[in-house]
């Protein structure tokens, strides 16, 4: 950023140089160059005054939320009732978080309003209690795709977005049209399609042909059914294969798949996209539950609970998609690709 204000001030003094010593022709052109230059240095310092009021940290950790069954009786601790997951937004919502999809995190395609922070709702599974749609094509009030948009507009500024890993369950939809039907509604409401292979088996031991084949025939699934070919995948159970590669690159049964970003099962909030340490083959997610037992220390309420007491930790955006901003003392954390043009300002 220093080299950014100096080269501003150098351009400055230039054009008023340049101003002194023309005629009436060139002492237009000049004006106009300092006129741009001031304005150019007037901009650039209203972006570094307005990233420093919502105290704005891109390198910050990002809550990436791992959800499966929303059902009135949780049978197992992956499960959550309606009222714990409505719970749970009402919470994201009051305390700043936006949704973004899975593709919009690892591409880094955070648009989201100034002081405000990312979060991820993923659902692996793609079970029926996740989107239940009525002959009308409205979504169950108790579906996760319900509450989500009941929330949101409660709440203005919460986005009505999630991305739903899929297998060949497709919730519980046996038909093909109602299958499709499903992916339609989720497509044109925001939501993202991504891929959690066909049938769900773990790849933590599988051969690589087995693995490719598992994760071509899910992707060839959703495209069959209409749906954009996904750029994201989630791992079953999150159990990387031997060979990570195999997962995110590959083709069988005349399908290829390369992934954006891949993602595991736990149980960590997940580095910033533009942050050295994001690992785009290998992305940590948050169980959603409450704290007892091991949950306390890795479920999403606890890490909720981290991130309000640890603001500096998590990503805050500084309300502009086309920059990177972090505190001065943080731009070490950033990736070297995004380091020299980031956005800085110093703390008190």
């Amino acid at each position: 950023m220093k080299a950014r204000v100096m080269a501003g001030a150098v351009a400055l003094a230039v054009a008023a140089s340049a101003l002194a010593a023309c005629g009436n022709d060139e002492k237009e052109a000049a004006e106009a160059r300092l006129a741009k230059a001031r304005a150019a240095k007037a901009a650039w310092d209203a972006k570094v005054a307005a990233a420093s009021k919502v105290e704005a940290n891109e390198a910050g950790d990002v809550p990436v939320l791992m959800y499966h069954r929303i059902v009135d009786h949780p049978g197992v601790p992956e499960d959550r009732s309606p009222a714990r997951f409505r719970a749970d937004l009402e919470r994201l919502a009051r305390e700043g978080y936006v949704p973004v999809t899975a593709a919009e995190y690892v591409s880094g395609r955070i648009a989201i309003p100034a002081g405000t922070h990312p979060v991820v709702l993923t659902f692996d599974d793609s079970s029926a209690s996740q989107l239940e749609l009525d002959r009308n094509g409205v979504p169950g009030k108790d579906s996760a795709a319900g509450i989500i948009r009941s929330v949101a507009a409660a709440h203005p500024g919460f986005r009505p977005v999630a991305t739903y890993f899929v297998t060949r369950d497709m919730f519980q939809l046996d038909d093909k049209a109602e299958q499709r039907k499903a992916l339609e509604w989720l497509g044109r409401n925001g939501f993202e399609i991504g891929n959690h292979t066909k049938d769900h088996l773990d790849l933590g031991h599988r051969s690589k042909g087995q693995v490719t084949e598992q994760v071509a025939a899910g992707q060839a699934l959703i495209t069959g059914l209409g749906a954009p070919t996904p750029t994201t995948l989630a791992l079953p159970y999150g159990n990387e294969p031997k060979k990570e590669r195999w997962a995110d690159h590959g083709t069988a049964a005349k399908t290829s798949y390369d992934y954006a970003g891949v993602f595991l099962a736990g149980y960590t909030p997940s580095p910033s996209p533009f942050a050295r340490r994001f690992d785009p083959l290998a992305i940590p997610r948050i169980r959603a539950g409450g704290t007892k037992g091991d949950c306390a220390a890795f479920c999403s309420t606890g890490w909720l609970d981290n991130l309000k007491q640890h603001p500096a930790d998590r990503y805050t955006s500084d309300g502009d998609p086309t920059t990177v901003t972090v505190p001065a003392h943080k731009v070490e954390e950033l990736s070297k690709a995004y380091r020299a043009k980031a956005l800085t300002y110093k703390t008190s």
